[in-house]
């Protein structure tokens, strides 16, 4: 039987991080919080889940944000069992595949040091699986030490060493991302700029060309060729801002060239 630390960084995430806890009561040995000092409600739920359920350790740590990266790796380092399992506030496990990790719990990991499981986005109440979102596979479970979160913030993903690789395990990861097109929008226009100053530090440049042919190709992609148009409206929204979003980033960048600052 393997023993599980669920790890979860929070920033006001009152609508979601009730739902999230409770996917993961049944299987977590240990619960690790690491919240941004919320302002909403937030921390009295994360303590009122850990008074109603007092056989599960639940730690609650308060950190400043260190980008999301840094964050996710911090929290990973207050775990204390042999494995790692990390969702997002926005995240909850469907029952297939909570069944599938309870499967593992009992029977162990084998060989395996990582598994990794499809993700599923619930937008504006809609399911969506097209896009470029479904399956949207991410690997959210490894052994302690054997793997570590990288990437470039805002996009973290997680380092396995050389030469490893991750198993699936059955089962939908539920994330509930946007519940309006302006929050969509609105959390467009902040992390594309955190990506164009990521990727000018990392020597990217910009200009006309591709702040003209890089969202038209991005709205190609997911709309025709990753089927976006299957998902109807919603579809046709997602793709939309998805090309916003590479304007965004070449536009942001491109003013940093100017030394403008966003």
């Amino acid at each position: 039987m393997i023993q599980i630390s669920v790890t979860i960084i929070t920033y006001n995430e009152q609508r979601n991080i009730l739902r999230c806890l409770d996917s993961i009561k049944t299987i977590a040995d240990e619960i690790v919080i690491v919240d941004s000092f919320s302002t909403d409600e937030t921390k009295a739920i994360c303590h009122k889940f850990k008074e109603a359920h007092p056989n599960i350790p639940v730690k609650f740590i308060e950190q400043k944000f260190l980008g999301h990266i840094e964050q996710k790796n911090f929290a990973q380092n207050h775990g204390i069992h042999p494995w790692i399992l990390h969702l997002d506030a926005d995240e909850a496990l469907g029952s297939e595949l909570l069944q599938s990790l309870k499967k593992l719990k009992q029977e162990g990991a084998g060989d395996s040091v990582a598994f990794g499981f499809p993700r599923l986005t619930n937008y504006c109440g809609q399911w969506i699986k097209h896009c470029g979102w479904y399956p949207d596979v991410k690997v959210r479970l490894w052994k302690k030490g054997m793997a570590h979160w990288g990437g470039k913030n805002p996009h973290d993903i997680i380092i396995l060493p050389s030469g490893m690789s991750f198993k699936m395990l059955q089962g939908d990861l539920l994330h509930y991302s946007y519940y309006s097109v302006a929050e969509h929008i609105n959390q467009t226009n902040k992390f594309t700029t955190i990506a164009a100053k990521v990727a000018f530090e990392d020597g990217v440049r910009s200009g006309l060309l591709k702040t003209v042919t890089r969202p038209i190709l991005k709205f190609l992609r997911d709309y025709i060729w990753k089927l976006g148009f299957l998902d109807g409206r919603y579809g046709l929204i997602i793709c939309k801002i998805n090309a916003l979003s590479a304007f965004l980033k070449y536009s942001k960048i491109w003013e940093l060239q100017k030394g403008q600052n966003l």
